[in-house]
């Protein structure tokens, strides 16, 4: 049956009341299905000027913008309690006073700092209780004041104080945001509203653990990190005087000389190894680097990092994929148990590799590399002008309607590079190595073998066009298939060695492309790595610390 929507209003978004005064009602209008929305009279003069400011703002506001939608979502709201205040009472003396759901949300915006968040951005003037009286008008301003106060703290505490895409363009997360209405709903009906706005932080294990780590920088109990200064390289059986820091930062015991001992270099290779370092026991800067966490780790740091969480998918599914650029790693996880683990490398800072969330649908095999038209542009183009055969030499083909053409047959001084298609063919020295791990996406990137296998044995890894490459594609190919029902690493590696074969999986899974300077070991250890695109710092100026 057709529904249409008879109100006086231009639009309407459905919800539920808790009330028994609902704002929208179904009725039959010349025997059609309608929506009609139902408006209950305020009952006091306090309710009517509600009612007066939020029509105000209401009528106010453009058709079809954010702010039209927020001032609609109240006036339904309220308009579906009489226009009642939810946050205002009268006291014993007629004076108002805040509600005790309304008292605790002001305790938890005092302490909005423990959460990363600024207390001076909800604890405005306008929510100011001792500025207003018995005024009717007044009241009604503060008592819209702090459903906007509400609102904005939940909405940061759920995704963020910061949009992603004003950090850089290339993060292109799906924005975490709550419906106003629904959420007021739900704190109105609630016994205890601080403790449902509370709940709106992200339950991820390393933001719990970097919010503890924030409340002992205001408790006077964070400890000033262990800061180890650069000098030689070390080796097995040398003695130096930062051997003592380096025994406490590894959280040895103590020896009673300063010697680079057996124990020392099995440590130094774990934490190589657990970092993606090259795993040689030798302490030199790289190393030095990675166990002061590049700088120490910071108040503003820890701030910006819990910021970020809140960008990702609350859902981030079971079993997923999570790629940290700035530690160039890769992870295989389910649940809480790491699967797999391995180095990547990552774009160039001018090709940045993508932040953002999909989901792996595809696995090809002797993967055709279909070359980017700005890689054509810059870097083969002014080649091909002096050297046409090096299409051919690269295993490469040269195509114009979906035909192979012979690029020495071109005159390049005249012609343009982008009337072709330029692909390389399977083969080892296929820049796509052996596999591909497809999740289509609008950065057309993806995960990929390589055959530059050097590249993963520096500690800075960020040299690839924007795709990461993957150190060890084949045992990803295995941990990354469990579960899935008709292809199998069996399969997969039968297929080597041939022409481009497609795998589609029955099983999408999710892939997280994240951006973290800071990670949370399980045993709490906080390690820092190096602000590779500059994210970490643009984001702090943005919060303004």
């Amino acid at each position: 049956m057709r529904t249409t929507v008879a109100s006086l209003f231009t639009a309407f978004v459905l919800v539920a009341f808790p009330s028994s005064v609902s704002a929208q009602e179904i009725v039959q209008v010349n025997g059609v299905e309608a929506t009609r929305i139902v408006i209950a009279p305020p009952q006091n003069s306090i309710a009517r000027t509600v009612k007066s400011g939020l029509a105000e703002a209401y009528n106010a506001a453009r058709p079809g913008s954010r702010d039209y939608a927020d001032a609609q979502k109240l006036y339904f709201f309220y308009g579906a309690r009489h226009f009642e205040p939810l946050w205002l009472k009268e006291g014993t003396s007629g004076q108002p006073e805040f509600s005790s759901g309304a008292a605790e949300i002001v305790d938890l915006f005092e302490s909005a700092y423990l959460e990363g968040l600024e207390p001076a951005d909800y604890l405005t003037d306008a929510i100011d209780l001792n500025k207003v009286q018995s005024d009717p008008a007044a009241m009604a301003q503060l008592e819209t004041a702090f459903s906007a106060a509400v609102m904005r703290y939940a909405q940061d505490l759920y995704g963020g104080r910061v949009s992603p895409r004003s950090v850089s363009s290339s993060i292109t997360l799906k924005l975490n945001r709550l419906d106003e209405s629904e959420t007021l709903m739900q704190l109105a009906s609630a016994d205890n509203p601080a403790e449902i706005l509370r709940g709106f932080a992200p339950p991820n294990r390393e933001y719990v653990a970097l919010k503890s780590a924030l409340a002992k920088f205001y408790d006077g109990t964070a400890k000033d990190p262990i800061v180890i200064p650069d000098g030689k390289t070390l080796k097995l059986g040398m003695s130096d005087e930062r051997i003592p820091l380096m025994r406490e930062r590894l959280k040895l015991p103590a020896a009673e000389d300063n010697l680079y001992d057996a124990e020392l270099v099995a440590a130094i290779e774990t934490f190589q190894d657990d970092l993606g370092l090259l795993v040689d026991g030798v302490t030199g800067p790289a190393t030095i680097a990675a166990l002061n966490g590049g700088t120490a780790t910071s108040r503003e740091d820890i701030i910006a990092n819990m910021d970020r969480w809140r960008w990702m998918p609350r859902d981030m599914d079971n079993f997923h994929v999570f790629v940290n650029v700035p530690e160039f790693r890769l992870y295989v996880e389910d649940g809480d148990t790491q699967i797999h683990t391995t180095r990547v490398v990552v774009g160039k800072p001018h090709h940045k590799t993508p932040i953002f969330s999909d989901e792996i649908e595809h696995v090809v095999v002797n993967p055709y590399w279909n070359v980017p038209r700005s890689i054509a542009s810059n870097e083969i183009a002014p080649i091909l002008v002096s050297n046409p055969g090096y299409i051919a030499r690269n295993n490469m083909e040269l195509l114009a309607g979906g035909r192979v053409v012979d690029a020495s047959s071109v005159d390049w001084s005249t012609t343009n590079v982008n009337n072709f298609r330029i692909r390389q063919r399977p083969g080892s020295g296929n820049a796509l190595g052996s596999v591909k791990f497809l999740f289509p996406n609008s950065h057309n990137v993806y995960l990929h073998d390589t055959p530059s296998k050097s590249l993963f044995n520096r500690s800075y890894r960020a040299f690839s066009h924007g795709c990461v490459r993957v150190h060890n594609p084949w045992e990803f190919a295995n941990a990354l298939l469990q579960g899935e029902p008709k292809v199998t690493l069996a399969s997969l590696e039968g297929q080597r060695g041939g022409g481009e074969r497609w795998n589609n999986l029955e099983r999408k899974i999710p892939v997280h492309i994240a951006y973290f300077t800071l990670r949370v070991d399980d045993d709490g250890t906080i390690r820092s790595f190096g602000d590779v695109y500059g994210h970490n710092k643009k984001h702090r100026e943005l919060l303004g610390l």
